[in-house]
């Protein structure tokens, strides 16, 4: 079963385009990271200060172990100023779907 998670980064005021570049530029790394079979990343019109992240995972080792990466930590380091929130919205175990192998 493979895992998934979805999330939601809240910026400070005025840090979302900053905020979804470092994320963007999170999903670019991710495209290497062993393990990691999807990482989208989302903006709402209705939360504009909100991004979105939706990451299925081979499994939760394979999560866990991307944070782990240098690369990994130095992106979170690059968010945090950036951050007024993080939720996890949930936990999920991903069963199918298009994109996924």
């Amino acid at each position: 079963m493979k895992f998934g998670l979805y999330g939601k980064l809240v910026a400070v005021e005025g840090k979302q385009n900053r905020l979804a570049d470092i994320m963007t530029n999170v999903a670019t790394f991710m495209e290497e990271v062993e393990g990691c079979e999807l990482y989208v990343v989302n903006v709402s019109e209705e939360e504009p200060d909100a991004i979105f992240v939706f990451e299925v995972w081979e499994d939760e080792e394979a999560h866990q172990a991307s944070l782990t990466l240098e690369t990994t930590r130095s992106l979170i380091g690059q968010a945090k100023p950036m951050l007024a929130d993080v939720q996890r919205i949930s936990t999920l175990q991903t069963i199918a779907g298009k994109g996924l192998s």
